[in-house]
C-alpha cells in the first residue's frame, strides 16, 4: 500500500510543518502495534499509555500522522446525522443508539480539548441540513418531529431567515440543530500528536506491508524490516480492505473540497457579516458548506468510489470546477478565482451506516468506519478498543456494542456495479445541490 502525502489540504497548510518525523529504520518488538495515526490509532495509544506505563506501543502509519482523513474532512463533531434510512419504531431505536455513539464522541473530544487546553477554534454553534428545493420541506419537516421526538433542539428555518444567517439566497428550507460543534480538524489531530505519552514510539511514511499471527506473536513487514508485537490494533479506516481486515464490511468513498481565500472586509460585508456556520444537505450526495472562523468558505461536493490512495492533479481540478460553481451558486457577487487551496481524502462507509468495533482474534483487534462522523466517533472508538485489548469492560464499551452491526458486502464486481449505480442515483436526485 503507497499512499502519497500531498500538499493541498487547506487545513494542514494553515499550520506550521511538523519536525522530527521519524521513519522506521530497524527491526522492532513491542507489547502494541497500532496501525494508523489519525484520531482513532493516537487515541488508543494514548488510552493504552495511560492504563500502563510499562508497556511499549508502537504507531506507524502509510504517511504523516494526521494528515489523511483526521485532517482532510469538513470538521463537523456532529450530535445527529440525517441520511440513516430511519422510518419505522424499530429504526428510530437504531437512530437513538447512534446518537448515543455521536454523544460520547463529544464527550471525548471535549474532555480532551479541555485537559490539554487545545485551541482547535471549538465553535458551540450548531448546524444546519439545508436544500434549495422547497419540496424537501416534508424531509425536513420529518427529521425535524424525529429530532424532537428525541429531545434534539431544533428549529425549522425558511429562505428568509437562512439568509439572515448565512448570507446566501441559495437555501429554501433548513433544519438546524444546537448540538453540533465546529473545529479546525487538522488543529485537533496535531493536538493528539503532540500529547503522545514518552512511551509510544510514532514511525510515519512507513506503511504496513504484510502481517500474520505465528504461535501467538504478530509479525508485521514494514519496507526490510519487521516489527514483532504481542497485540495489534488496526485504526486505519478507510484502508481496513486493504489490509485484509473485516474484509466485505467497509468501503472508501474519495471525496474533494477546497477552501477559499479570507473574504475581504468589503466582500464579508456584501453576504451580511455572518458569523460562523456550517451547512450539511438534506439531499445525499448534495454539498457541504462552511464559512470558517476566518472568513473562508468551504465546499465538498463530489464523492466517488475509486482508488483511494492519491488522486492526480489533473483529476482534482475536473472537481474543483465543480466547486467554483457550487460557491457561485451560492454567492454569485463574489469573485470566481477566490479559491486557494483544493484536496482529496477518504471517507469509510458500511452498507447500514454503522461502524466497525471489534475483538477480531486473541491480540488482534479493529475500530473503524465512521460513515463521516470520524472525529468524535473515531476518537471514542480509539480510547474504548484500548480498554477492549487490555481486557477491561466499560459502560461505553457496552454502548458501542449495543449499536446495529455492519451488514456484509457483496464481492467485487458487485460491490462496484451497487455503489456506483447507488451514488450515480443520488448524484442525479441532488443535482441542484452541488
Amino acid at each position: 500500500m503507497t499512499v502519497i502525502n500531498d500538499q493541498n489540504c487547506g487545513w494542514l497548510n494553515s499550520l506550521p510543518k511538523r519536525k522530527n518525523i521519524k521513519k522506521l529504520n530497524s527491526n522492532k518488538k513491542c507489547d502494541y502495534l497500532i496501525v494508523g495515526a489519525g484520531y482513532t490509532g493516537l487515541s488508543a495509544a494514548r488510552q493504552l499509555a495511560k492504563l500502563n506505563k510499562q508497556i511499549n506501543i508502537i504507531i506507524i502509519d502509510a504517511q504523516l500522522a494526521g494528515e489523511g482523513a483526521s485532517s482532510r474532512n469538513s470538521g463537523y463533531l456532529v450530535d445527529t446525522t440525517l441520511n440513516d434510512g430511519f422510518t419505522s419504531n424499530k429504526d428510530i431505536e437504531n437512530y437513538k443508539k447512534k446518537t448515543l455513539i455521536y454523544d460520547e464522541g463529544i464527550k471525548t473530544i471535549k474532555k480532551f480539548v479541555n485537559d490539554h487546553q487545545v485551541d482547535c477554534d471549538w465553535n458551540e454553534c450548531g448546524k444546519y441540513f439545508a436544500s434549495s428545493r422547497l419540496e424537501d420541506k416534508k424531509k425536513a419537516e420529518e427529521f425535524s418531529h424525529l429530532l424532537s421526538n428525541l429531545n434534539f433542539e431544533n428549529k425549522i428555518l425558511n429562505k428568509e431567515e437562512l439568509y439572515k444567517k448565512l448570507g446566501t439566497k441559495f437555501y429554501n428550507i433548513a433544519v438546524y440543530t444546537k448540538g453540533g460543534i465546529l473545529l479546525n480538524p487538522a488543529k485537533l489531530v496535531r493536538s493528539m500528536i503532540d500529547a503522545m505519552p514518552t512511551n509510544i514510539e510514532l514511525y510515519e511514511n512507513s506503511p504496513l506491508l504484510t502481517w500474520k499471527k505465528t504461535n501467538k506473536k504478530i509479525f508485521c513487514k514494514v519496507f526490510e524490516y519487521e516489527i514483532e508485537a504481542q497485540n495489534i490494533i488496526f485504526c486505519t479506516n478507510g484502508f481496513l480492505n486493504s489490509l485484509g481486515v473485516k474484509k466485505n464490511y467497509s468501503f472508501p468513498i474519495c471525496l474533494t473540497a477546497s477552501t477559499t481565500r479570507p473574504l475581504s472586509e468589503e466582500e464579508h460585508k456584501s453576504i451580511g457579516m455572518p458569523k460562523e456556520w456550517g451547512v450539511l444537505p438534506i439531499r445525499p450526495m448534495g454539498a457541504t458548506i462552511r464559512f470558517t472562523k476566518d472568513r473562508r468558505l468551504l465546499i465538498r461536493n463530489t464523492a466517488e468510489y475509486r482508488n483511494p490512495y492519491k488522486m492526480k492533479q489533473t483529476e482534482l481540478e475536473k472537481r474543483v470546477k465543480l466547486h467554483k460553481i457550487g460557491i457561485k451558486k451560492r454567492f454569485p457577487n463574489l469573485p470566481t478565482d477566490i479559491i486557494e487551496n483544493s484536496w482529496s481524502g477518504i471517507v469509510c462507509r458500511s452498507r447500514n451506516s454503522s461502524q466497525i468495533f471489534e475483538k477480531i482474534d486473541n491480540q488482534i483487534y479493529v475500530a473503524g468506519c465512521y460513515n463521516g462522523s470520524g472525529i468524535g466517533v473515531g476518537t471514542f472508538f480509539g480510547e474504548q478498543i484500548a480498554l477492549l485489548a487490555e481486557k477491561q469492560q466499560s459502560d461505553k464499551i457496552s454502548v458501542i456494542e449495543n449499536r446495529v452491526k455492519p451488514n456484509w458486502l457483496p464481492p467485487e464486481p458487485f460491490l462496484n456495479l451497487g455503489i456506483q449505480s447507488r451514488l450515480f442515483y443520488e448524484r442525479f436526485r441532488a443535482k441542484t445541490e452541488i
